[in-house]
C-alpha cells in the first residue's frame, strides 16, 4: 500500500507542560515520517508520550501543554502542493484541515460521542461544517453510506449512544473520521476497552478501509503485539523519546533496544513451547524526575557504563540502515574509537507469537483532549 511518499513529516518536536524551570519536558526531539498509505504504529507505556504526540500534531493539547520546537508539515497528494506547516495555521484554517485532512479517533468512543444526540445527528454534523453546500437529503444518504462502511445497519442512524454496543460506538467515530475522506487517520488506542473478539473485527474492518480508500493510520497502542499483526512501521516510545523505529517484521524479529524486547516479551504466544513471562522490571519514569543519561538504564538488564551519563541519539546501526535505535549497545559510547559489535537483545524465535495476548486497558495518562 505505501508509495515512499511522505504524507506527514515531524522534526525535532518537543512538548512541555508549564513553562520556566518548573516545565515538565513530555516531548523531546521527535523526528517521524508518515508515508502515503501506510500504518505507522506507536507503542509504549502509559506516560510515554504517545497521545500527547497525537494531540501536539492535531493541535488539541489543552493547557498548559504548550509546543516549545519543532516543526509538523503535511504533505498534499498534489506532488507540486507545497508542505503544509500545521502549527502556524491560523484556527479558521485548522478547522478547515481538521477532518478534510487529517482526522482522530479518540480513545473512548462514549466519551467522544454526544450522549443527547443521534448517530445521524453527529455524522451530519461535520458534513454540515465542510460541506454547506449538500443538502439534507444528500447528508443523510452519505451517513447510511458511512455506517455500511464500517458495517452497521442504516437503522442504527437514529440510535443514541447508549443504544449501541461498545464496537458499534467505536466503529461509529471510525466512520465520523472518514466522513470527508481524509488523507490520515490518528487513532489514540481505538481497541482498549474492548474485548480481544471485537478488537480483531475492528482491525480487519480497519485494513479493509486502508486498502480500499487509501489513506494513511497512526496507531496508538499499548500492545505492540497488536501493531505487529498489522502495523507496516513500529515505532516505540520511552520516557518522551522514540527509542526504536522499524518495520513491524523487523521489530518482531530481531528488537534492537532492550525496552522493545521488553514489550515484546510481556504477552503470552498462543503456539510453540511454553514460556515465563518476564515483563519489565521497575517502573516508568517520572517525567518530573528522569534518570540521567538513557532514560531506561534504571531498568534495564543490559545497561553498562555510557548508559547512565549519556543520552543516546536515534539513528541508524551500521548493519541496518533501514532501520534506527537510540541504545548504546549499537553505537560507539562516548570516548570509544570503534564501533562495538552489533547486539542483538531478542528472544523471540519464529516459534514465538506475542500477537493476540492480554490486553491492557489503561489509559495513556500524558494528555487531555480539548475540543
Amino acid at each position: 500500500m505505501t508509495t515512499g511518499r511522505p504524507v506527514l513529516t515531524i522534526r525535532g518536536l518537543n512538548v512541555d507542560y508549564g513553562t520556566g524551570p518548573g516545565a515538565v519536558h513530555a516531548l523531546r526531539d521527535i523526528d517521524l515520517t508518515l508515508h502515503r498509505g501506510e500504518v505507522l504504529g506507536l507503542a509504549g507505556e502509559s506516560g510515554s508520550g504517545k497521545s500527547t504526540l497525537a494531540y501536539a500534531v492535531t493541535r488539541l493539547l489543552s493547557p498548559p501543554g504548550v509546543i516549545t520546537g519543532g516543526d509538523v508539515h503535511y504533505h498534499p497528494p498534489q506532488g507540486d502542493a507545497a508542505p503544509v506547516d500545521l502549527l502556524t495555521l491560523t484556527p479558521q484554517e485548522l478547522r478547515a484541515f481538521r477532518w478534510q485532512e487529517l482526522s482522530i479517533v479518540f480513545q473512548g468512543a462514549m466519551n467522544s460521542l454526544n450522549p443527547v444526540h443521534t448517530v445521524h445527528s453527529q455524522l451530519t454534523d461535520v458534513l454540515k461544517a465542510h460541506r454547506p453546500e449538500m443538502r439534507q437529503a444528500e447528508r443523510t444518504g452519505r451517513a447510511e453510506e458511512l455506517l455500511n462502511l464500517v458495517g452497521i445497519s442504516r437503522d442504527r442512524l437514529g440510535a443514541f449512544p447508549h443504544q449501541l454496543s461498545g464496537g458499534m460506538r467505536q466503529r461509529v467515530m471510525i466512520a465520523m473520521a472518514l466522513a470527508l475522506e481524509p488523507e490520515i487517520v490518528i487513532m489514540d488506542e481505538p481497541t482498549t476497552a474492548l474485548d480481544v473478539v471485537m478488537q480483531r473485527q475492528i482491525l480487519r474492518k480497519l485494513v479493509a478501509l486502508r486498502e480500499e480508500l487509501g489513506f494513511s493510520v497512526v496507531f496508538i497502542t499499548h500492545d505492540i503485539s497488536l501493531l505487529i499483526e498489522f502495523s507496516d512501521r513500529i515505532a516505540i516510545m520511552y520516557g518522551g523519546r522514540i527509542v526504536e523505529e522499524a518495520g513491524a517484521a523487523e521489530i518482531y524479529r530481531d528488537p534492537r533496544h532492550p525496552y522493545s524486547d521488553g514489550l515484546l516479551h510481556s504477552f503470552p504466544a498462543l503456539h510453540g513451547p511454553r514460556r515465563e513471562l518476564t515483563g519489565i522490571p521497575g517502573s516508568p519514569p517520572h517525567l518530573t524526575a528522569m534518570p540521567t543519561g538513557c532514560a531506561f538504564h534504571p531498568r534495564c538488564g543490559k545497561a553498562f557504563d555510557p548508559c547512565a551519563g549519556h543520552v543516546p541519539v536515534l539513528t541508524a546501526p551500521d548493519d541496518a540502515p533501514e532501520r534506527t535505535v537510540a541504545c548504546w549497545l549499537h553505537h560507539s559510547a562516548p570516548g570509544d574509537a570503534a564501533d562495538p559489535a552489533p547486539v542483538s537483545v531478542s528472544g523471540a524465535g519464529p516459534e514465538a507469537d506475542p500477537g493476540a495476548g492480554a490486553r491492557e486497558s489503561a489509559g495513556d495518562t500524558s494528555a487531555a483532549r480539548s475540543g
